[in-house]
């Protein structure tokens, strides 16, 4: 074995074991541990293959940089692939199993790609879609390409299964939102806080340190639990398993919290994740940085992984992950965890890319028997599923060349360390190269953005291996700074100085690549999509020069990392490629999620019959207990049949239809659009947004009103009531209610607002009833208290009376109707809902009435040729739904303009028709085309848009468009073509007003 679970020392618990499997293989771990520190310490080191060339790949880091230890977690329909065994916490039972490898990670046929990748260079499948257009037997060869590529394509197999997790979407508020919990993300938080500010901080992580956790010193165990206290004390809010993926407008940020993934066996009630929406006043990100690798041959072999990462499984977790070590290095950070590897046993080498070492990191190297080499680096890797020994490069100039062969089972890389100013690059703050330091770092100030935010700590390039002050004070600084923005002020304002990025004794040396003069080999820049050194100069050779270009051209950074450790490397190969300086070069793109997220947590609850919110009236319970069968009206759940014992859907709504014609009927219309218009100009904005006159209308009257889009297309209808001089209220259909009230509010906020008037939806203040039929004045009057009320005379058609039922319960009452038939819309306070209806419902069942619903409320519109949002649907003008008379010639409204254009005004447009069969016996479906009988298919002359079998003309009738109107189609041959389901019915095209055309029973 190489690498070795320690007796003593990390972070987990020994006293419990952990039972998991790998690829079927049972293991132990123990908690604390991730998923690939358990496998390090059972000696598993070849966990997956890379996307194109299927090299074999193990663990390269120990966070979520990660994109060598991608697996795939659980079985069944809740089967996970593509999780980086980095940050996956152990648990009980968890099964993991590698992808993207046939018959399995150790015995991949799909190697052989391996064999032939000098013919697979970047960009290689983009030639072959682009070429290859040979035709053989009628079939083009690219094509058959492309399936071969395409089937190729992607890593792990997710479950075809549904998703049975559940997940959260929650909202929180701060005065300061820390986005990292290591020694300058708590600094700030416990300075933010004790200034007397709300403070939340998050960390990814499950436990609050950062770097500290991967520290095993006395003094650093005592600073951590410093740091802890005084976040505590301070009253800092945290959040851990959290993942601040990203920034937004208005100081919004978008977060991840992983509720579950680390349970065995999570309680019912809780979610998987819950995605947080929070909104803050000030941003302090420290966020950190991660340490980056160095392109060199054979560098993505399992067993080489960054030097950090190798310090974090030694400290944190126990583990020793090799024998005999090679670190390779150009900074002073690898000194420190060579001496810590040297010290629990490992034979350890440390390479270092510079020619001068200082005396102090000379020293900690011999006290623990470390050997120095410097002027060296890393050449190539030996070994194929795993490291075997190190071929070293020394310097000699400018250029590197083979200095000798060293054994070894891991080799440790620091190139360096790139800040995490993903976050910060969100806002659109360009990050400023440091050439001291070699490495982006945050813009100046807030940057482009212009706002409230600051970057502490590493993540600002300011670090310190050992003592961690440095970082804390700066983060204790940004902080300050918040809080005196905030409005509060802090002790520690004057006596904290931020000090100068960096931390080192010696100076860096940028180290991107080690090409050894005279030899090939293959140099990793993107291990998981296999992007090499020579991809990238390959692409600048292909003309392309901007580093989006790269990107895409050769997948640098678009695998799972998203570039946190290749692209820096990769910029700079560009950079030499074409002669310039890095910065230069510039940098792709940082935008959301920081990390992947799953689809799960992005839809929260919305699934199922929750996948948009579900509204009910107040008289929701009431209809149920009354029979009824609900349906979606727009979110509102509305009844949709009354069936009665025994009675099919088709048999309630013929008996609901013809009762409504022979007696009454009521109909819940709770869910109609309400909104309240007031003020001294109300009158006025009326009349621009209505094609009819409003101005004029008089108190305690309703009318009937069209709305037009700007390009004169219909928005919507519905009546207006108007209840004083300066009060109206509005009714919209059920679908258009916030499309309207949203109208309305911009036409006030940016085109008039002069006008002295307030829009305000009062849907759900007010609950309604429809109630329709030739005694509906009978029933009217028996449930108010004054009967007069109701007369004839004193609400004749469309008038408006604002009074009380009985036991005085007060409401408002129109006499409208859109089912023909003499008809009132009641509307009372919510709370008195059920009241209403009990009074309405024993007042009409004493008469032989009956409750119904949209299916019969359909039938009875139908039969009158009333419109509806099945025929308003975006594509419709005021003349071609028939009303062309309610457009005004004499005022000025909206749309009036565009609806006149030539082509809005042609004679052969599609118009609101009716259409019945000529057969009584035949039927048709909504959505069938109007064909000439001689000429059938194509898109036809036009569209039915709803059916219905109709009571009192006793056939099936429907309404819908045709070229030219029904005029244009008298004692025309037409057929309603529905190939795919009812098949061709004859029908006549006629009035859309099929029954009771003169409107004498509403009226009487």
């Amino acid at each position: 074995m190489t690498a070795t679970r320690l007796p003593v020392g990390g972070r987990i618990d020994r006293a419990v074991t952990l039972p998991f499997t790998w690829d079927g293989k049972a293991l132990n771990g123990h908690p604390g541990d991730t998923l690939a520190s358990a496998l390090l310490a059972n000696d598993v080191w070849l966990l997956g293959r890379s996307f194109k060339y299927h090299r074999p790949r193990g663990v390269m880091s120990a966070g979520v940089e990660e994109s060598g230890a991608l697996v795939t977690i659980g079985r069944g329909s809740r089967r996970d692939p593509n999780v980086k065994a980095t940050v996956q916490e152990l648990y009980s039972s968890l099964a993991a199993t590698g992808q993207n490898a046939w018959p399995s990670v150790r015995l991949d046929v799909g190697a052989v790609s391996n064999l032939f990748s000098r013919f697979l260079p970047a960009g290689f499948y983009y030639k072959t879609f682009m070429g290859m257009r040979t035709k053989r037997g009628g079939t083009r060869v690219w094509m058959q390409y492309e399936k071969l590529i395409r089937r190729a394509a992607g890593m792990g197999a997710a479950s075809r299964q549904p998703d049975p997790d559940q997940y959260e979407h929650a909202h929180d508020f701060c005065d300061v939102l820390v986005v990292g919990a290591g020694p300058a993300g708590l600094t700030a938080a416990a300075t933010a806080a004790r200034a007397g500010l709300d403070v939340l901080m998050v960390e990814q992580e499950a436990e609050l340190g950062g770097d500290l956790l991967s520290q095993a010193t006395a003094q650093s165990r005592a600073k951590l639990a410093e740091l802890r206290a005084e976040t505590q004390s301070a009253g800092v809010r945290t959040m851990t398993r959290t993942t601040a993926f990203g920034l937004y407008d208005c100081v919004v940020a978008g977060l991840l919290e992983r509720v579950s993934d680390h349970l065995a066996q999570p309680a019912p009630f809780q979610p998987r994740q819950r995605l947080w929406t929070v909104r803050a006043r000030y941003i302090i990100l420290a966020t950190g940085a991660f340490e980056r690798s160095i392109a060199f041959g054979n560098n993505d072999r399992p067993g080489v992984m960054t030097v950090a990462a190798a310090r974090t499984y030694l400290n944190r977790y126990g583990v020793l992950p090799g024998e005999r070590i090679v670190v390779a290095t150009n900074n002073d950070s690898a000194y420190r965890t060579a001496a810590e590897l040297a010290a629990a046993g490992a034979a350890v080498n440390l390479l270092d890319a510079r020619a001068e070492i200082h005396p102090a990191l000379q020293r900690l190297a011999d006290e623990h028997g470390v050997a120095v080499q410097p002027a060296s680096a890393p050449g190539k890797v030996l070994g194929g599923q795993r490291v075997r020994a190190l071929e070293v490069a020394r310097a000699e100039g400018d250029h590197w060349v083979a200095a000798s062969r060293r054994r070894c089972d891991l080799v440790l890389v620091s190139g360096g360390w790139s800040p995490t100013i993903h976050l910060h690059s969100q806002r659109g703050v360009k990050p400023l190269w440091n050439a001291r330091l070699a490495c982006f770092l945050p813009g100046e100030g807030t940057g482009e953005s212009g706002e409230p935010m600051r970057v502490a700590g590493a993540a600002a390039g300011v670090w310190d291996g050992e003592q961690c002050e440095i970082s804390g004070k700066a983060a204790g600084t940004e902080a300050a700074r918040a809080a005196g923005a905030l409005g509060k002020s802090t002790e520690s304002t004057e006596a904290i100085r931020p000090p100068r990025p960096g931390g080192w004794q010696n100076p860096i040396r940028p180290l991107y690549e080690v090409k050894i003069t005279g030899k090939k080999s293959k140099s990793l820049v993107d291990p998981q999509h296999d992007v090499t050194a020579d991809d990238v100069r390959l692409a600048h050779l292909e003309g392309f020069v901007s580093v989006e270009h790269l990107k895409r051209y050769t997948t640098l950074g678009m695998s799972i990392d998203g570039g946190k450790v290749g692209n820096i490397i990769g910029l700079a190969l560009m950079a030499e490629a074409l002669g310039r300086e890095i910065p230069e070069v510039g940098t792709t793109t940082f935008r959301p999620p920081y990390t992947p997220i799953s689809i799960g947590a992005l839809r929260g609850r919305s699934v199922g019959e929750h996948f948009r919110p579900l509204r009910r009236t107040p008289l929701h319970r009431w209809n149920l207990d009354h029979g009824a069968t609900m349906t979606m009206a727009g979110l509102w759940h509305r009844p949709w049949y009354f069936a009665r014992a025994d009675e099919t859907r088709e048999q309630a709504n013929v008996r609901e239809a013809a009762t409504v014609r022979q007696t009454v009927g009521l109909c819940d219309v709770t869910s109609l659009g309400k909104i309240a218009i007031q003020g001294p100009d109300a009158a006025e904005f009326l009349d621009r947004i209505y094609t009819n006159p409003f101005a004029k209308l008089p108190i305690g009257k309703a009318r009937y009103g069209i709305m037009l889009r700007d390009d004169g297309m219909v928005l919507d209808d519905g009546t207006t009531w108007r209840l004083s001089e300066s009060d109206y209220f509005m009714t919209t259909t059920t679908a258009h209610a916030a499309t309207v009230l949203a109208w309305l509010e911009e036409l006030l906020q940016t085109r008039w607002p002069a006008l002295k008037v307030h829009v305000a939806s009062v849907s759900e203040q007010w609950a309604g009833c429809a109630l329709a039929g030739p005694r509906s004045r009978e029933v009217l009057g028996a449930c108010v208290d004054t009967p007069e009320a109701v007369s004839n005379e004193a609400l004749p058609f469309m008038g408006v009376v604002e009074t009380a039922l009985a036991d005085g319960i007060p409401c408002r009452i129109a006499r409208i109707s859109f089912s023909g038939e003499r008809a009132y819309e009641i509307y009372v306070p919510s709370d008195y809902a059920v009241a209403m209806m009990e009074r309405l419902w024993a007042a009409a069942e004493a008469v032989g009435g009956c409750l119904y619903g949209l299916e019969s409320l359909g039938t009875l519109r139908i039969e009158k040729g009333h419109v509806t949002g099945a025929e308003l649907d975006g594509r419709v003008t005021i003349d071609d739904a028939g009303l062309g008379a309610m457009a005004s010639p004499r005022k000025s409204f909206i749309g009036d303009a565009l609806r006149k254009r030539p082509q809005l005004l042609r004679q052969d447009r599609p118009r609101l028709v009716g259409v019945k069969v000529k057969k009584s016996g035949d039927t048709f479906q909504a959505g069938a085309i109007l064909c000439r009988a001689e000429r059938i298919g194509g898109l036809g002359e036009g569209w039915i848009t709803a059916v219905t079998h109709s009571p009192a003309l006793g056939h099936w009738i429907g309404i819908g468009f045709i070229a030219g109107g029904h005029e244009a189609w008298q004692g025309k041959n037409v057929v309603a073509a529905d190939p795919l389901r009812a098949g061709t019915v004859e029908v006549e095209v006629v009035s859309p007003h099929l029954f009771d055309p003169h409107g004498e029973r509403m009226r009487g």
